[in-house]
């Protein structure tokens, strides 16, 4: 009957009695394990980072009119022409207005369907800022202010003042940062707002809008939903965009095509919408993996090097085993539990040091106009890592340690011996 106890007890002697090599056995999986660690999670909290950039302030179905050409032009409904080739030249766009017709019914629609988790309207309007003698061409998005805090984390691109402060001003204007650069207008400062049809509007300054890209935030400005109607001349019930959250994002594609025949509007999901954001991301994701696996690999054949240079230098320690009674199947066990008690100390300090590093690169200041929510470096500090890490060094030591204590258990003492 094996002595499990006994076992262990040997194993851990001859760990402590040859400190150093113990020592640099357990530093190989550390720096393994940390490195491993570290990468992951700061890739994945950068990869996660990105993807927040797109998927927070990106609707998941965005509902509009689209202007396009009429399918059927006039010559169709010549049946004598039915059997021909026909050309048409300078197709124009039908007759159309932008607004989504009934858009407050079918509001109530969707704020009914328990897979929605919000809806909110916006009304967009082209405008020219004018500033003295300087005039820029722009478009001031009508919103519901608290409901895009809520719903889009608005509240995290505005670097003055506040989403509040615009909710609460009826004559509020929440600027872009680049349009407030190029006119040098700030918070307080009144902003006259013209109309396609010259209509002049003097709003005042509650805020600046960055959302990190330049071409956006060199025209884009927002103001309450009443607002824009009054600039555009319309009534409460004109609404041109519906953006629309669900509790499930995998649910976005089927919804919006759904929506695009039941109401004749063009419905826009978010995949469609960031089909090259989300290229990027699985690359990202699947070179992240990859040189994660490949550190976790090197950090194994690391240790079964070293697990085997330990098993040689210990020849006259089995043979000493063999001689005193020990079987071939305990001499296995004994370099087994040396090999995993190597992996559970280097995969403990693995964590532990990924984890230090990790926190000093959490709060690393990280800042740049173009990600002004950003203020230190991405890290995502997920549990499960950190689970990996200790297992796979437990498991990665196993196996390392199993084929020389393999090696060891058939040695014959009498060989050994013989040798000396």
């Amino acid at each position: 009957m094996t002595n499990w106890g006994l076992l262990l007890k040997i194993a851990k002697t001859h760990l402590i009695t040859r400190i150093k090599q113990s020592s640099v056995a357990a530093l190989g999986v550390t720096f393994g394990i940390a490195t491993f660690v570290i990468l992951i999670s700061f890739m994945t909290g950068l990869n996660g980072m990105l993807d927040g950039l797109i998927l927070n302030r990106t609707p998941h179905i965005h509902i509009y009119n689209d202007i396009k050409p009429s399918e059927d032009q006039p010559i169709d409904y010549f049946d004598e022409l039915k059997n021909s080739f026909n050309v048409v030249n300078s197709i124009k766009p039908k007759q159309s207005q932008v607004r989504v017709h009934n858009a407050k019914a079918l509001i109530n629609f969707l704020e009914k369907d328990k897979r929605v988790k919000g809806v909110t309207p916006q009304v967009a309007a082209q405008v020219f800022y004018l500033a003295g003698s300087s005039q820029l061409n722009g478009r001031v998005n009508g919103i519901n202010v608290l409901d895009e805090v809520t719903l889009f984390n608005f509240d995290n691109y505005i670097v003055k003042g506040s989403a509040e402060a615009l909710a609460k001003n009826s004559e509020g204007i929440l600027i872009g940062s680049g349009v407030a650069a190029k006119l040098s207008l700030d918070i307080g400062d009144k902003v006259q707002i013209s109309n396609i049809n010259g209509t002049i509007y003097n709003l005042k300054i509650v805020g600046i809008y960055q959302s990190g890209l330049a071409d956006y935030d060199n025209i884009q400005s927002f103001a309450n939903i009443k607002t824009v109607q009054r600039i555009l001349g319309e009534g409460s019930n004109y609404i041109s965009d519906i953006n629309v959250k669900l509790h499930d994002l995998s649910l976005a594609p089927a919804m919006a095509k759904r929506l695009e025949s039941e109401f004749d509007l063009t419905a826009i999901d978010i995949e469609t919408a960031n089909a090259q954001f989300e290229t990027g991301t699985n690359i990202r994701n699947l070179i992240t993996y990859a040189v994660s696996i490949t550190l976790l690999l090197v950090a194994g054949f690391g240790i079964y090097n070293i697990l085997n240079m330990l098993i040689y230098e210990k020849m006259n320690d089995i043979a000493i085993l063999k001689a005193t009674g020990f079987s071939g199947n305990d001499v296995k066990l004994i370099f087994m539990f040396q090999a995993m008690l190597i992996g559970l100390v280097g995969g403990v300090l693995g964590v532990g040091i990924g984890y230090g590093v990790s926190v000093i690169i959490s709060h690393t200041p990280f800042e740049t106009e173009a990600l002004p929510t950003i203020d230190t470096f991405p890290v995502n500090f997920n549990g499960t890592y950190y689970v990996i890490g200790v297992a796979f060094a437990l498991i990665s030591t196993f196996f390392a340690g199993y084929l020389p204590a393999k090696k060891a258990q058939k040695i014959d003492p009498v060989d050994i011996i013989r040798g000396q």
